[in-house]
């Protein structure tokens, strides 16, 4: 059974789900699943796991993300978008020194508040649902880390401006709380993902010029982390879940082999001896 996963430029107006639908269909393929949502009107880099690459999802929703981000400001809308609808219009006071002072404000830590639409669940119901029939749910902040900001534009109203994320970042929070610092209101009025972990916007195909000869196989995915290879016994007790003893000292993920030198698994040492956290 074929599995890996294929890098995807998406295109706007399509939605991420919609994506995997179409590749499924087009190459008969059992499972297929994205690694991180990109909205109906972002491009970019899309992640799209096949088959038993399926099961390494956590692993990449976990990675960190960049992307070129243009925001409008003067305009804020319900969605925090350029999709919304305008609640708010302002004229735009600040200068490009105050303007590039409150972005580079956003370095660092943070708790953020998620979108009002957002498929984040309450009590098993994406927020959009509540947000579409004018029921405003209130989210706990989350912890964010803004690793970099760089190559910033500014063109009033709009800046731009590339940024390095963590895991679960909303670019529309982060134009939203911008807009807001700078007293004007502001949306996001495009976004690019130009990478995700490793993977680059570079080496991804358009959706219609897509081909299985772009897969990029699960050994091939993985191939900047350290590997062990397992004799026959510790195989067999690692495939059962059970801890081994590894002359690794760090608690890094390992690709693993098995004694034929086939790659099984990536693990995870700790205290308590080396497990497999993702089983092939």
């Amino acid at each position: 059974m074929i599995s890996g996963f294929l890098l995807v430029n998406k295109d706007p107006g399509i939605t991420s789900s919609r994506v995997a639908q179409i590749i499924k269909k087009k190459f008969n393929l059992n499972k297929v699943g994205h690694l991180g949502t990109l909205d109906p009107m972002a491009t970019g880099l899309l992640i799209i796991a096949i088959n038993r690459a399926t099961k390494f999802a956590s692993l990449f929703l976990k990675s960190e993300k960049s992307y070129r981000a243009e925001v409008t400001l003067g305009i804020q809308t319900d969605t925090d978008d350029a999709e919304g609808k305008v609640i708010s219009c302002k004229d735009v006071t600040t200068n490009d020194l105050q303007a590039k002072k409150a972005l580079l404000s956003f370095l660092g830590e943070s708790y953020q508040f998620p979108p009002n639409f957002s498929a984040l669940k309450h009590k098993g119901k994406p927020l959009y649902k509540y947000a579409r029939d004018g029921i405003k749910i209130e989210k706990a902040a989350r912890r964010i880390c803004i690793k970099n900001i760089d190559n910033i534009s500014i063109k009033m109203p709009k800046v731009s401006f590339d940024i390095n994320c963590s895991k679960g970042t909303y670019i529309r929070s982060i134009a939203r709380d911008y807009g807001s610092r700078l007293g004007c209101g502001a949306n996001l009025s495009k976004l690019i993902r130009t990478s995700q972990e490793k993977f680059l916007l570079s080496d991804a195909c358009l959706l219609d010029e897509i081909s299985l000869k772009n897969l990029i196989s699960l050994e091939n995915a993985f191939d900047d982390l350290d590997f062990i290879q397992l004799n026959e016994i510790d195989t067999r007790t690692f495939l059962h879940g059970k801890p081994i003893e590894i002359n690794f000292n760090h608690e890094n993920l390992l690709r693993v082999y098995d004694a034929s030198n086939q790659f099984i698994a990536i693990g995870k040492n700790s205290s308590k001896g080396f497990r497999h956290e993702y089983l092939v």
